[in-house]
């Protein structure tokens, strides 16, 4: 019995020795590499993927100009060009109604004033959305909300919000280059939808959540701002600087399935308040009130829908 308890006091005094000499737990973080089944298993599987899915061959309509005797050199167009601005990317977007009619006024800023500057697109487009919205929300859902607008949005803008430079507000956040708006559209119309779905028409928080949802991907556009030495609003910098008077322009169609000679509704999805305010009048006139406009120095923008 005395050999038993002297080797199980040896055994305890070995555990207790042993315990203290492991020292404190330690633990970190690894960054994770892939291993063999990402660089191997995942890679047989998509490269298979890739090869069973058929690519849609898309075809579009060109015009055959072999053996045409066509103006082909910019400088030959030399009496009839006006000053604009470099070509802005619209990116991933779909924002051609404002890139298109903002370069306009950017030229005619610089007809007017000689003054030559960048005007924020994206300023123009946050508060478009923001009209879509409340009339999404006022129509129960009966309206429009989409990435497509008219040109004479931008001018109904202007009116309501104002204008500002570029390198104020330019839309762009965490290091883009470009634009991109896919998923800041998908949470907006999905936002809205949901407030379709569950018939919850309370405006001010709606288009509190949109103005959220714009605020993250876009930044807010400030209230008032510097440039060139002076405090502007948006208005005043409008109105003050660029010395533009949206009232002075006018939206003009040929469009035969509304009468001429009147002003219409251009009937397309992009028109997504229905304005009437487009002079329609017959092709032939169209184009003299083009050339007219060449002849006379204006700048005109032109806009289509396919």
């Amino acid at each position: 019995m005395k050999k038993i308890l002297t080797f199980g006091l040896l055994m305890s005094l070995g555990f207790t020795v042993t315990a203290q000499n492991l020292g404190k737990d330690k633990a970190y973080f690894k960054e994770y590499e892939p291993g063999f089944y990402q660089n191997f298993i995942l890679k047989d599987v998509h490269a298979v993927e890739k090869k069973q899915m058929q690519k849609p061959k898309v075809k579009r309509f060109t015009m055959d100009q072999s053996g045409m005797d066509l103006p082909n050199k910019v400088e030959m167009y030399k009496d009839h060009t006006y000053w604009h601005l470099p070509s802005t990317s619209q990116g991933n977007t779909g924002t051609c109604w404002c890139f298109s009619t903002t370069s306009f006024y950017e030229s005619e800023v610089y007809r007017l004033n000689k003054k030559k500057v960048k005007i924020s697109e994206m300023y123009t487009v946050y508060w478009e959305y923001i009209r879509k919205a409340k009339a999404y929300i006022q129509k129960r859902g009966n309206s429009n909300f989409s990435e497509g607008s008219e040109g004479n949005a931008v001018t109904e803008i202007y009116k309501e919000y104002g204008a500002m430079p570029r390198s104020v507000y330019d839309g762009l956040k965490d290091g883009r280059k470009f634009y991109s708006h896919a998923q800041m559209f998908k949470e907006m119309y999905g936002f809205l939808k949901a407030v379709k779905k569950t018939n919850n028409w309370d405006e001010e928080a709606a288009i509190n959540t949109i103005k959220a949802i714009m605020d993250h991907y876009m930044g807010t556009p400030p209230e008032d701002f510097e440039f060139e030495g002076k405090k502007y609003t948006p208005k005043s910098w409008l109105k003050d600087y660029l010395k533009l008077e949206p009232n002075d322009y006018v939206e003009v169609l040929s469009y035969m399935q509304q009468p001429y000679w009147q002003k219409v509704e251009y009937e397309v999805a992009d028109n997504w308040w229905h304005s009437k305010e487009y002079y329609n009048v017959p092709l032939d006139v169209f184009m003299e009130i083009l050339q007219e406009a060449v002849n006379k120095g204006y700048t005109a923008s032109i806009g289509g829908d396919v």
